[in-house]
């Protein structure tokens, strides 16, 4: 444990929180080295969000692992495409946003429900509102990893939702790194959204073109 301005800070947390600074900038670029970063990342996340009680985010660190070997896949062609081309960035079809929308509200009840039933609770924070914020967040993630595997601009839009949650989190738990970190994702959240968008026109122009 490192102490800094007054603040605690975990070794762990802090080399989980460096090892995300070069996973959101990956992201941002959509770089080949995005998914082994998110598999490492992952990997870090599980034992720190089990370790300070967040079972939801934990389970879902879990998902986000699966899912990195999943995305590799279709980002590179292997899966889910009939040219096996690398996949261009695109939007989510009008149709998609409902269900995903209804999804993210299922998931939400039924890890609320759970959370309470598990009696998962935050120091410094309301049982309930805590549950309510995990389930939330690990919904959102689970909707966001699935939209980002299919590198659909708007994924981005889940994490913008998903980064003052854990913020808060991470912040009442002692986890100042973490904390720092997602407030760093948020402004990366708006760039992404911005420069996903633009390629993914760009792409579709060349394609009509």
């Amino acid at each position: 444990m490192i102490t800094l301005f007054n603040y605690q800070l975990y070794v762990i947390d802090i080399i989980g929180a460096v090892i995300g600074l070069f996973y959101i900038v990956a992201e941002y670029r959509a770089s080949r080295w995005f998914w082994p970063l998110c598999l490492l990342m992952s990997a870090f996340y599980i034992v720190i969000d089990f370790s300070v009680g967040f079972y939801a985010n934990g389970s879902i660190c879990i998902y986000n692992f699966l899912m990195s070997i999943y995305g590799i896949l279709v980002w590179k062609g292997i899966v889910q495409s009939r040219t096996k081309e690398e996949r261009p960035f695109g939007s989510c079809p009008l149709w998609q946003v409902p269900v995903l929308v209804a999804v993210t509200a299922v998931l939400t009840v039924a890890l609320w429900w759970l959370l309470r039933l598990l009696n998962e609770g935050h120091e410094g924070i309301d049982i309930n509102l805590s549950s309510w914020l995990d389930g939330f967040s690990s919904a959102l993630c689970i909707v966001g990893m699935w939209m980002l595997a299919q590198k659909y601009w708007q994924q981005w839009v889940c994490w913008m939702l998903v980064e003052p949650i854990m913020v808060v989190l991470f912040w009442m738990s002692g986890n100042y790194a973490s904390a720092m970190l997602y407030v760093v994702y948020e402004v990366f959240c708006v760039l992404g959204i911005l420069s996903w968008r633009r390629k993914a026109l760009e792409q579709r122009k060349e394609k009509k073109s």
